[in-house]
């Protein structure tokens, strides 16, 4: 079971490696929604997402002479390279699947960082099958993107900062893909605020953990087509899923549409650049499927690897 000290031992564990982002707020966006709202800057963490926080803890616990074999993972993207940077700081190797339709700025970001990528095709292939099979393989340590505890409590680091910073929250707006940042995120806020709302936000093409909690079980979607190509998840972790039906309160999904409308505001109003997948929580809020009136409302901005073109693009066909 992920605890609390989980999350605080892994914040020790990544201090002086990842960035204390910060929380950036805007009036704007408080009379447009309603609430006092604060934005966690994760597209200003070090790779450009929260991930590097769950990677680095992970491969840092691995025993030293698994470490030093080298290490796979799986990934459209943020995952990919924070383990490429967490390998490399941690002076070991990386081997990274990643799917053939991949971001070509991830891509170029993740062998940058030195490591080797291995592509896949995602609507024919298994990512988990083909990267586990590497991982074998090669010898490998398999460093899964999200279901594994020590993934999930880095990723909750983000929510403790976030809370640290804003104080008390009514709510707490996280993405969800395979869940991993909103298992450690929702173990996190409830332990620090037990009355804290959970608020999931997941692509409407995309709601495989929606339909997991209404049924009580975890489903399975297809690939889902949608922008958010890092919360394309077919079903949710099973670590994740057994944390995430206990704490969170609600998930919401929103439209492609409507995750580029929140990234044209962020970046007009905020001036930051977010990706799709993490402007799905400012795009809850501005859609109104998630009341932040008179709410004192938390929310992951989980990360900003868009490329300068794709960016550009999704702009002009507003």
């Amino acid at each position: 079971m992920l605890t609390m000290e989980d999350v605080r031992a892994a914040a020790r564990r990544i201090r002086g490696v990842t960035h204390v982002t910060p929380v950036l707020t805007s009036a704007t966006l408080d009379v447009a929604t309603g609430g006092n709202i604060s934005l966690k800057a994760e597209c200003l963490q070090r790779g450009g997402s929260f991930k590097l926080r769950g990677a680095y803890n992970r491969i840092a616990t691995l025993d030293p002479d698994e470490r030093a074999g080298g290490v796979a993972a799986y990934s459209s993207g943020n995952h990919a390279q924070a383990v490429a940077i967490a390998a490399r700081l941690l002076g070991t190797s990386a081997v990274i699947v990643m799917p053939e339709d991949a971001p070509a700025a991830k891509v170029a970001a993740t062998r940058g960082y030195g490591a080797e990528v291995v592509t896949y095709d995602r609507y024919a292939e298994d990512r988990e099958e083909v990267g586990a099979g590497l991982a074998h393989e090669r010898g490998l340590a398999l460093v899964r993107p999200y279901d594994d505890p020590m993934v999930m409590a880095g990723q909750g680091t983000a929510a403790l900062e976030l809370i640290t910073w804003a104080g008390p929250l009514d709510v707490l707006v996280v993405p969800i893909g395979g869940g991993g940042l909103m298992a450690g995120s929702a173990t996190t806020g409830k332990a620090l605020l037990p009355r804290l709302h959970l608020a999931g936000v997941e692509p409407a093409q995309g709601d495989d953990t929606r339909r997991s909690l209404a049924a009580g079980e975890r489903v399975r979607v297809p690939v889902p087509r949608t922008i958010a190509d890092g919360l394309q998840a077919e079903t949710p972790g099973e670590r994740t899923f057994e944390v995430n039906r206990r704490l969170v309160n609600e998930v919401v999904t929103v439209t492609d549409d409507q995750i580029v409308e929140a990234m044209a505001f962020l970046f007009d109003r905020m001036k930051i650049v977010v990706e799709p997948s993490g402007a799905v929580g400012v795009a809850a809020l501005l859609s109104g499927r998630i009341d932040a009136t008179n709410r004192r409302v938390g929310v992951i901005v989980s990360g900003g690897n868009v490329g300068a073109a794709r960016f550009a693009e999704l702009m002009a066909n507003r």
